[in-house]
């Protein structure tokens, strides 16, 4: 089975570069527009079911592409970045680079942030639950975070190697059995997008 893994579209917040985390902003137009391209290509895929984290930007998402009553689950949820929730990337980079840097490879939390490991648990046990109980592939709209989580867990990519995912795009594992533990990368970052959309957080 495949598990395909849908980025919302870009957020006003998105566009600003800023951390969401756990908070949220509405798609900004080019979000908006973003999943409307990518709507045709979630009905090709014919996933057999389709599940979306309980944020505000990924309901919005999983009901342009076509699936309002889709169900959320909170384990996809994006990384709860505590006290670095709604600050601008650049300025994080200006006077924290080592701690930044660290933050994305998973070694560093912020103040009441969620540990990387945590994270990545959570992640894991809320995909290999639905895989569980689906006969046909998954797709997940969730965040750039759970994507990179997915990766290093069933991957053994660790986030400091994973590119950030365009928003609007999908990223596809295949599991050649289906008890979750590895699978194989079949697309990243694919869909039909603008070349200037933001990867901010």
């Amino acid at each position: 089975m495949r598990l395909i893994l849908m980025r919302h579209g870009e957020t006003e917040w998105n566009a600003e570069q800023r951390l969401q985390g756990q908070d949220n902003s509405l798609l900004s137009e080019r979000g908006v527009a973003q999943v409307k391209r990518f709507r045709p290509y979630a009905k090709a895929l014919q996933p057999a079911r389709i599940i979306a984290s309980d944020l505000g930007r990924t309901r919005q998402t999983v009901a342009l592409i076509g699936h309002p009553d889709a169900p959320s689950d909170e384990r996809f949820r994006e990384l709860d970045m505590g006290e670095w929730t709604g600050r601008r990337k650049p300025d994080l980079i200006a006077e924290q680079p080592e701690e930044y840097t660290a933050w994305r490879a998973g070694t560093f939390t912020p103040d009441r942030g969620e540990t990387w490991g945590a994270f990545r648990t959570r992640v894991a046990e809320g995909v290999r639950d639905w895989m569980a109980c689906t006969e046909g592939d998954l797709l997940v709209v969730a965040h750039g975070g759970v994507i990179r989580a997915a990766c290093h867990e069933f991957l053994d990519l660790p986030p400091s190697r994973v590119v950030p995912v365009t928003p609007g795009t999908a990223t596809i594992l295949h599991f050649p059995k289906r008890d979750g533990r590895i699978a194989q990368l079949e697309g990243y970052n694919i869909g039909a997008v603008a070349p200037d959309v933001s990867v901010a957080d």
